[in-house]
């Protein structure tokens, strides 16, 4: 059993190299549960690479990940999302001739044998993620805004502990993000669910993210809270610029 003081996601000194390229090096934080952690850094910093391997689609070359006290590094993406870990991609990719009920159900399935049961617990995460008036809608259809959350559902729809999202925000509006960053926020405040996020739209980071890993260079070279985070000189040189600070 999980102690209260044991972190739900533990990566401890994590690497992963591609053709002697380090694209993750030595990178290492906890997650208590009920956290929310937003992983930032520039383009090529290591941050999909690092969920690749928390989700078990890389296995790291060294160091090791603990999920709920149990390390799971090595193991296969199914085992991983039993466990209770659930992902969204980089490149939005639903099943486009699916309805978007069935693409969530395609996710309620892992954990409900019984279609019927399955097909509530779709209904209940579409209502959650503002898509239940969509339901019908072929998935192929749908705006970016509702592909993006849809995304989420069928991560969701699994039932996890922890959800790793990557980019979801990207490309939208700022109404948008904030109608995002308000359902995740509401997720994570009435369920516990535990977040994970990669994200490059600081807007969405400072609302919702209690503390904040910053990848260069495929290095964790900062991690704190947001407000202190976006002040560290290295930060600001490295990914924020200038600009940010305006």
């Amino acid at each position: 059993m999980m102690g209260s003081a044991t972190p739900l996601l533990s990566v401890e000194r994590v690497s992963k190299r591609f053709r002697g390229l380090l694209a993750v090096d030595g990178v290492s934080f906890t997650v208590a549960p009920g956290d929310i952690l937003a992983v930032i850094g520039p383009n090529g910093a290591g941050k999909t690479t690092l969920f690749n391997m928390i989700a078990g689609v890389l296995a790291p070359d060294d160091g090791t990940i603990a999920f709920a006290g149990e390390r799971i590094s090595g193991l296969a993406p199914d085992a991983i999302c039993r466990r209770g870990i659930g992902r969204t991609f980089q490149i939005v990719r639903p099943f486009p001739a699916l309805s978007v009920e069935d693409n969530v159900l395609v996710g309620a399935l892992l954990r409900h044998h019984d279609v019927a049961a399955a097909r509530r617990q779709a209904v209940a995460v579409l209502e959650r993620l503002d898509l239940i008036d969509r339901r019908a809608q072929l998935a192929a259809t749908l705006t970016l805004p509702d592909r993006k959350r849809l995304e989420v559902a069928r991560a969701l729809a699994t039932e996890p502990k922890l959800l790793l999202l990557d980019e979801v925000m990207a490309g939208l509006r700022p109404t948008e993000t904030d109608r995002m960053v308000a359902i995740l926020a509401g997720l994570n405040r009435e369920s516990g669910l535990t977040i994970v996020l990669i994200e490059h739209v600081m807007r969405a980071v400072m609302a919702l993210a209690r503390r904040v890993v910053v990848l260069h260079q495929g290095a964790a070279i900062a991690e704190g809270p947001p407000a202190a985070i976006v002040r560290e000189p290295a930060v600001i040189q490295s990914y924020l610029g200038e600009e940010a600070l305006a």
